[in-house]
């Protein structure tokens, strides 16, 4: 199928318009934009009868003249793609997130760079909630680059509460943010909207001290989840330090 302009045009024959519920005649009448709009629930048929990929349907969506759907839907189940890169990963610490900021899934590294950001549990599973709310949440950074990861957070939750996979739970987060902290409703009033994970940031280990990360991160085609992988500069004293955790692991260099 190709897509151009404002045309439609069917690509290696049409078998699979019958499985949207339309006749041939019709889909030619709508290619040539001779045919009523197709209701919601026909694109949508005709879209999964194509096979189209996301960004194909949305197009087709906007051409017929719908809002394209939601891509995100709410799982508790790490997605398979990611979890098979995850399981490879055994010299870089690396996380499965939802677009809440909920940690899925995390390599034995990650969780002794950062610590188990799995066992969390109510609105706290959010990494939006705790930064705001959990005081130790920020012993992993440095106080200087407290600020930019608090507008961070705020901007994140800003496109979760409009677009993301649980907006219900995004919009209890944020009534129980502006109620109980106000820095975050400080931040919140700056109006920012952000979605990217940050490439680059500085880890506190308790026992090995300032570790500098880089971040690189692999979506799901939805991107209701995100693999991250935090990876060190060859030859730096960060890239010693995390090579010596890997080792010690969760083993404590001092008393």
């Amino acid at each position: 199928m190709k897509m151009t302009g404002n045309t439609i045009l069917i690509t290696g024959g049409t078998s699979g318009i019958g499985l949207a519920g339309m006749s041939t005649d019709y889909y030619a009448r709508l290619e040539q934009q001779r045919a009523p709009q197709p209701s919601v629930q026909i694109t949508t048929a005709l879209a999964r009868a194509l096979r189209l990929t996301l960004d194909e349907r949305d197009h087709l969506f906007v051409l017929i003249g719908h809002n394209a759907p939601a891509r995100l839907h709410r799982s508790e189940h790490v997605s398979p793609t990611l979890m098979r890169v995850l399981d490879r990963l055994d010299d870089s610490p690396a996380l499965v997130l939802t677009d809440m900021s909920d940690t899925l899934a995390m390599n034995p590294l990650a969780i002794a760079l950062l610590g188990d950001q799995t066992r969390h549990t109510g609105l706290a599973r959010s990494a939006y909630y705790r930064w705001f709310m959990d005081p130790s949440e920020r012993l992993v950074y440095p106080e200087e680059d407290h600020e930019r990861h608090g507008r961070a957070q705020a901007a994140r939750l800003r496109v979760a509460l409009t677009a993301g996979s649980d907006v219900p739970r995004a919009a209890r987060i944020l009534a129980e943010l502006q109620e109980h902290s106000p820095e975050f409703v400080r931040l919140w009033e700056l109006q920012e909207v952000a979605q990217r994970y940050d490439e680059s940031k500085t880890i506190l280990h308790p026992d090995l001290g300032r570790i500098d990360v880089d971040g690189q991160v692999l979506f799901t085609e939805n991107r209701a989840q995100t693999l991250v992988v935090l990876t060190t500069r060859p030859g730096t004293d960060s890239h010693s330090k995390l090579e010596l955790l890997s080792v010690i692991g969760h083993q404590q260099l001092t008393p």
